[in-house]
């Protein structure tokens, strides 16, 4: 079974079952998946039963009904935006990409109902030097970390922290990159099957008026107080006090489902200088 029930697998040989599982309909023999994916020609069925129950324990989006094997699909719940528990994350890292840098800060607060409940906020050791540029940003340095615990030795706590909730960060994809990155590392094959939310995705469909949508403009927009900006426990406060004000928005407009709110087209295209458009 998966260490944690949010966590799911990125194995080769689960990726192709889930595949085949796919092309076929969401339902295909356990003989036909050993004989299309495991290569296995001519199994008996008790085998090829007993062969599929390993890839079953390993990933909760497959299940074995008799000697069938079902997908349950990669978003198994509908969410709707009002009823929906949220994890506001914000980290802060030795670089702009996984690998090679790696967490040195995690800062996270639940929202329910419209409030801030349980926090979440740890300094993380990232078992390398900090670079010059990313101590000034930050303020967080190397002696700041030394004592610190490890990405592994949080990494328990955070999972049952975010549990089922759905993830959100202002650049959803920075973070849950690194975040699944650094889970890889100490859970092996397995990432977040947990849905996820874009606040800037979220502001650029709801927002118009502003030059950018930073998380320092957003904040001022919505008169969200932002101290401390760049440390993951300042940061990942006001962002959970802007989803809040953008759920308030969003219901406003009518929009009730989280499949709904990812897919909200921008109101306003940010301008981009032609040599940063280059780069």
């Amino acid at each position: 079974m998966p260490p944690f029930p949010n966590l799911i697998s990125e194995s080769l040989l689960i990726k192709e079952t889930l595949q085949y599982l796919k092309a076929a309909g969401g339902r295909a023999s356990a003989v036909r998946i050993v004989d299309r994916v495991m290569k296995i020609r001519k199994v008996e069925p008790t085998l090829a039963v007993s062969l599929i129950a390993d890839l079953i324990d390993r990933d909760p989006r497959l299940v074995l009904d008799g000697d069938t094997v079902q997908f349950l699909g990669d978003e198994r719940h509908q969410f709707e935006l009002q009823d929906t528990d949220f994890v506001v994350l914000d980290l802060e890292t030795t670089g702009a990409k996984a690998p090679p840098s790696r967490v040195i800060e995690i800062g996270a607060y639940r929202v329910r109902d419209g409030e801030i409940h349980d926090a979440f906020h740890t300094l993380v050791d990232p078992q390398t030097p900090i670079p010059r540029f990313v101590g000034m940003l930050t303020g967080i340095s190397d002696e700041m970390v030394r004592k610190a615990p490890k990405f592994a030795e949080v990494a328990d706590e955070l999972m049952k922290f975010i549990g089922t909730s759905v993830i959100v960060a202002h650049n959803s994809q920075f973070d849950m990159g690194f975040l699944n990155y650094e889970i890889a590392k100490v859970y092996g094959e397995y990432r977040l099957s947990n849905q996820s939310l874009c606040t800037v995705q979220l502001a650029r469909g709801v927002i118009d008026g502003i030059d950018n949508h930073k998380l320092k403009t957003v904040a001022n927009y919505y008169s969200v107080e932002l101290i401390n900006h760049h440390r993951a426990a300042e940061d990942a406060l006001a962002t959970a006090h802007i989803l809040i004000r953008l759920l308030k928005e969003l219901k406003e407009l009518g929009v009730n489902d989280l499949s709904v709110a990812r897919k909200l087209p921008s109101k306003k295209k940010e301008y981009v200088e032609p040599s940063k458009a280059a780069a």
